[in-house]
């Protein structure tokens, strides 16, 4: 195993843990909306934590429409993005990537929870936002230590899914 594989390995693994970590923390202390047992109330009360889910993303856009306006790299179809710019470019990619898959999720484990533990959806998002600023820290760091943001995001995504899959079909 290669000394990269093995930071990866430590990165996702640690990952793992800070994102059980602060869903534990933050689960007792999140609010839960009165009328939670309508399905409308439990899908608005997920989309306005979405909202907060997806503000990594437009940090990130920001940050490279910022860097193209102010630099060479104005015109895409040149080549001329800084090593930086393409890491932006490929941290919001994968950012977009998982905001669709956190947005399923945490819809679908609202439809799906009791009353009492919809604050999941609220402790998950946070998490979501926290991690995805630290996977774009990781990657602009050096490219391996993605994996503790990555991993995760990755992994709670994965975890509400299925999550959410098992309470409808038992």
């Amino acid at each position: 195993m290669t000394a990269d594989q093995k930071a990866v390995g430590i990165g996702a693994a640690s990952g793992v843990a800070a994102m059980l970590g602060m869903l534990r923390l933050l689960y007792p202390v999140m609010p839960v909306p009165s009328g939670s047992g309508q399905v409308a109330v439990r899908l608005a009360y997920a989309a306005q934590w979405n909202a907060l889910a997806v503000l990594p993303l437009v940090a990130m856009f920001a940050a490279i429409g910022n860097a193209r306006a102010l630099g060479e790299a104005i015109d895409p179809t040149l080549g001329k993005e800084s090593a930086s710019m393409v890491i932006n470019g490929r941290v919001a990619a994968n950012t977009l990537e998982q905001t669709v898959l956190f947005m399923a999720g945490s819809l679908a484990l609202a439809a799906s929870v009791s009353d009492g533990q919809l604050r999941i959806v609220a402790a998950a998002a946070i998490t979501f936002a926290v991690m995805r600023i630290a996977f774009w820290i990781g990657y602009r760091i050096k490219p391996v230590y993605r994996a503790f943001g990555f991993a995760s995001c990755f992994y709670m995504n994965v975890g509400m899914l299925v999550a959410a899959l098992w309470i409808a079909l038992r």
